[in-house]
């Protein structure tokens, strides 16, 4: 989206009509064009729009704050920010864990609790090669 497709308020709708009476107190407009600019200004949509109506005429302008880029969600940046493998890694280590709970309850052992460590140094292993 370029700079001139952002959406306008009224405040800036306000502050264009400012200017269009600081243009025509300076003698710039006339009454019928400030009429006419005016009532454009109203219904305008877009900063392009604003920009249009000031085209022809010095500086006082319209003036916009820069707008920020969307933020990415976090759940995006993250699936973004790691590789495949560390996220095939970590749901492989989360499988054996939920397997250890239920082995745990049917083994009625502990030491079935291990095996979360030892695939997460398999993992490790592994992936160094």
């Amino acid at each position: 989206m370029s700079e001139r497709d952002i959406r306008i308020g009224d405040a800036e709708r306000e502050h264009a009509l400012e200017l269009l009476g600081t243009h025509l107190g300076e003698g710039r407009l006339t009454v019928d064009e400030y009429g006419d600019r005016s009532a454009r200004v109203t219904t305008a949509k877009t900063r392009g729009d604003l920009y249009a109506l000031f085209a022809d005429l010095p500086a006082p302008r319209p003036r916009f704050t820069w707008v920020e880029p969307p933020v990415t969600p976090p759940a995006v940046a993250a699936r973004r920010g790691f590789p495949l493998e560390f996220r095939v890694s970590t749901a492989a280590v989360t499988a054996v864990a939920i397997v250890s709970v239920v082995l745990f309850f049917l083994a009625k052992t502990p030491l079935v609790f291990l095996l979360i460590p030892a695939v997460m140094l398999l993992i490790g292993r592994m992936g160094r090669r």
